[in-house]
């Protein structure tokens, strides 16, 4: 076999070439290639499994796995799999190219199937300079004469996940799966593969199963039950593998084995999970979602360090993640979408009072009373606003604030009266009839008249209305697509996400200065196809501040801190422990005030003034700050939690206590040390500064010891090298 090695930022690639030119990834790890270990070929092995070992290569370890309808699949495969694809397993390597662009390093790998399929792949794979990540996508081609229906593609496709060390996987694998929903979101569970019923239990390369994990979204909710997003680590050799899908819809990956070896693929939508299949036309092109694919050590927070580095790479350039201005939403336990000019004023003197720099009005100022079933037209409502909303956009920027709005674009409410108007392809439609989700119809960004019509909302709030923020929410999920105009309902949902992504460019061309957040009930489209264009993701709708602490700890795995919005809402009658509590929620990452501020006590209001100048003074460190977490990820049960960020000069550390009856607790910043390559020599409680706090540092052991008294409290760190 001839060998193409390639090693570039701390990944070490190695692709084989056999005799009948087929291409091979046998290798994708921050370690070097060891052939023996792809074999394992050890003495307990049948004879049978050494002579067959080069049918196995032959079966397996595609770069690129593509399945077509009406094709054989001759090979083992077992139950829901999409391994030994058609054409897949019959592509043969035409060539190489190697370049270099601004970003980094590039190859264009080709390979076609012209003697039965008719069918090419080229795969990108670009490099980032400074990051130990690749992104990956592939092309598929028809290059023959015949109409091909495609039914999956993989973006990223590698088998032998578990090679390194000679143990079986149970000893030394575990997959980090982020469970996402409602008021739930961030939520990371560790498994081993014999979990999922895949146990390693033999040292022959015989076994397969018809077991396979199944990751998947489908739907316009890309992370509706996960993020699509995924870890795996190896802890004998000291490796990881992790994956981020940059897709704003359906999503599959998935783990299983073949001969011995496990596999990972991961995807956009497929037919068996999604509803999707593509015809092309002879000549015709299908372009796979990106999947973002790196390679670390055995440490969670080290990977998710280079997932940062990379997110901040492929976002769109814009103030707002440079300057983190702080935002005040009237929603959260305050307004709660019944917004009127009498309600607004004492809010918005008493979030200029504290410091806020953005004064968002939620949902509700388009409609009076009960307005859900109804909405839109996004028209301001006189009943709300006597005097018409400008009055008090005005008075917001007249208190030195930027003024925002709520907006959920992509829907119309079935009483809504344009919706009656409007013909069906406006709409998402299945078996002949408009897609119904919640009072809501969901709206198809393919149809132009549908963006004249979203234009015509943006650039009327934008300047008739004076607004530079939009909350752009999203609370339907329309299920597996549309009819409209598509060989099948999912590639009708892929078309639609696809132009949705594009009309987003085209308004932030318009209106480059113009903020906007990413909502979805909360944080139930948490995916780099969107965040790569807006600034800042709403991470939930959680209502209790407690709770919101796990989901606050966890966030800067799922997206980067600056993007990241907390929510921070102290209650009337709050007591003190309470604002502090919510203030560093948010005080890592951005901070979402809400709650009635107009109305706390004094002592309150000036704890939140407190917080948010502390704010002010470390948010130039958050754009560019890594996270790490000394005693693991939270929990949703955990009483103690704690997380952090850090750069070359500091690092801040949250730490909160949630019913624990210990008052003690004792944090290692070893990793932090390891990470950064100093010692910490102290720490500093860095707010609230008036209230008592009991903590210690020993800079022999590295070790934070806290003493909270009350069962419910946090203070926030910062450490010194």
């Amino acid at each position: 076999m001839e060998y193409i090695r390639i090693n570039e930022n701390g990944i070490h690639i190695v692709f084989g070439i056999t005799e009948e030119q087929q291409l091979k990834l046998l290798h994708f790890s921050s370690v070097e290639y060891k052939e023996e270990e792809l074999c394992k070929l050890k003495p307990e092995c049948k004879e049978e499994d050494v002579t067959r070992w080069p049918q196995y290569i032959k079966e397996g370890f595609q770069l690129v796995q593509v399945n077509v309808a009406g094709y054989n699949r001759p090979y083992e495969k077992h139950g829901n799999k999409h391994i030994v694809t058609a054409p897949g397993y019959l592509l043969t390597y035409v060539g190489m190219e190697d370049s270099v662009n601004e970003t980094g390093r590039v190859l264009l790998i080709t390979q076609e199937d012209t003697k039965v399929t008719g069918i090419r792949v080229i795969t990108t794979m670009q490099f980032y300079k400074g990051t130990s990540i690749v992104r990956c996508s592939n092309k598929v081609i028809n290059i023959g004469e015949k109409e091909q229906t495609l039914e999956y593609i993989s973006s990223f496709c590698y088998t032998g996940i578990e090679k390194e060390g000679e143990a079986l996987s149970d000893e030394k694998m575990a997959l980090w799966i982020p469970f996402n929903g409602w008021q739930k979101e961030m939520s990371f569970r560790k498994f081993s593969f014999a979990d999922f019923g895949m146990a390693q239990t033999q040292p022959t390369i015989t076994q397969r199963t018809s077991q396979v994990l199944e990751i998947t979204n489908t739907g316009n909710w890309s992370a509706k039950k996960y993020l699509p997003m995924g870890y795996l680590e190896n802890t004998q050799a000291h490796t990881s593998l992790f994956w981020q899908i940059e897709h704003n819809g359906s999503w599959h990956y998935e783990i299983g084995d073949q001969n011995n070896n496990f596999y990972l693929t991961v995807s956009g939508p497929t037919e068996l999970q999604s509803q999707w299949f593509k015809n092309l036309k002879a000549g015709e092109t299908f372009e796979s979602v990106p999947v973002a694919v790196g390679v670390a050590t055995d440490n969670f927070g080290a990977a998710m360090g280079e997932l940062t580095k990379y997110r901040r790479m492929i976002r769109r350039q814009n103030r707002d993640d440079e300057t983190l201005p702080v935002i005040f939403n009237d929603y959260m336990n305050c307004l709660f979408g019944d917004p009127t000019t009498e309600k607004e004023l004492p809010l918005i003197d008493a979030a200029a009072e504290c410091g806020c720099e953005y004064y968002v009005i939620d949902a509700g100022w388009y409609a009076p009373g009960e307005w859900w079933d109804s909405v839109g037209e996004w028209q301001e409502c006189k009943e709300r606003f006597p005097n018409g909303i400008k009055e008090v956009t005005d008075y917001i920027r007249s208190k030195g604030m930027v003024a925002g709005v709520w907006l959920e674009l992509e829907v119309m409410g079935i009483e809504c009266e344009l919706a009656k108007k409007v013909p069906d392809d406006w709409f998402f439609m299945r078996h002949g009839r408009r897609v119904y989700d919640r009072s809501r119809y969901q709206l198809d960004f393919r149809n132009p008249a549908v963006i004249a019509h979203a234009n015509e909302v943006i650039d009327r709030v934008v300047n008739e209305y004076g607004v530079g923020y939009i909350k752009m929410d999203y609370n339907i999920e329309p299920g597996t697509g549309t009819e409209v105009g598509a060989d099948s309902v999912g590639q009708g949902l892929l078309e639609h996400e696809r132009a949705y992504l594009q009309w987003l460019d085209e308004v932030f061309k318009r209106y480059p200065d113009l903020v906007i957040e990413n909502c979805s009930s909360g944080g139930l489209r948490i995916d780099y196809a969107l965040l790569s264009r807006y600034s800042i993701q709403s991470t939930s709708d959680q209502e209790d501040y407690r709770n919101y602490a796990t989901i606050a700890a966890n966030a800067i795995a799922g997206v980067t801190p600056e993007q990241a919005a907390v929510w921070s809402y102290p209650m009337k009658h709050a007591d003190k422990e309470e604002v502090i509590y919510n203030m560093i929620n948010a005080m890592l990452l951005r901070i979402h005030q809400s709650g009635h501020l107009a109305e706390l006590s004094e002592e309150n209001r000036d704890l939140v003034k407190e917080g948010i100048a502390c704010y002010k003074s470390m948010r130039s460190t958050i754009c560019e700050a890594l996270p790490f977490w000394p005693n693991g990820l939270a929990d949703n049960l955990d009483p103690w939690l704690c997380a952090g960020i850090y750069t070359e000069e500091k690092a801040y550390l949250a730490v909160w206590r949630r019913g624990s009856s210990n008052r003690e607790w004792t944090m290692s910043l070893q990793d932090l040390e390891q990470k950064t390559g100093k010692q910490v020599t102290g720490v500093t409680c860095i707010y609230p500064i008036q209230e008592e706090t009991k903590y210690s540092y020993d800079p022999k052991t590295a070790e934070l010891k806290v003493c909270f008294e009350k069962e419910v409290m946090a203070r926030l760190f910062e450490v010194q090298y």
